[in-house]
């Protein structure tokens, strides 16, 4: 079956998403996911048929899209859907920001790189893991 990514106003989907993966799996608290900022934010989903199975969102900051809570439930991961929300996110920011910047896990900075991104500053801690800023022209 095919997946698809597309825009949605179905924060309660993304957020049990971000549940799943980001406090279930990776133990992330609550206060550290759910930062206040997602009433302000473009959210995008990705389902396969009905079953969603990834998400990410943009908060526009002035000219900079800011790329986050980027999950795909475990059954999807090493499918390029990863890659897919990310381009989503980046076709989502055309026109309405200059320039792309996310906080990778540091594991995944290989992964961003393929997608034209670049690591900036020092690697930070974020709710217990390592991360890094990256950021790419849009």
């Amino acid at each position: 079956m095919t997946v698809t990514v597309a825009p949605t106003e179905d924060l309660e989907t993304c957020l049990n998403l971000r549940r799943i993966v980001f406090m279930d799996e990776q133990g992330v608290s609550e206060a550290e996911e759910i930062d206040g900022l997602d009433e302000d934010c473009l959210h995008l989903l990705a389902r396969e048929g009905d079953l969603p199975v990834g998400t990410a969102r943009v908060y526009f900051d002035q000219d900079i899209a800011k790329i986050g809570r980027v999950c795909v439930l475990k059954s999807h991961r090493g499918t390029g859907l990863g890659a897919a929300l990310i381009r989503a996110a980046l076709a989502a920011s055309e026109g309405r920001a200059v320039r792309a910047k996310l906080g990778a896990q540091t594991h995944a900075l290989g992964f961003y790189r393929t997608l034209g991104f670049i690591p900036v500053g020092p690697v930070y801690d974020d709710a217990g893991i390592p991360h890094r800023d990256m950021v790419r022209a849009l």
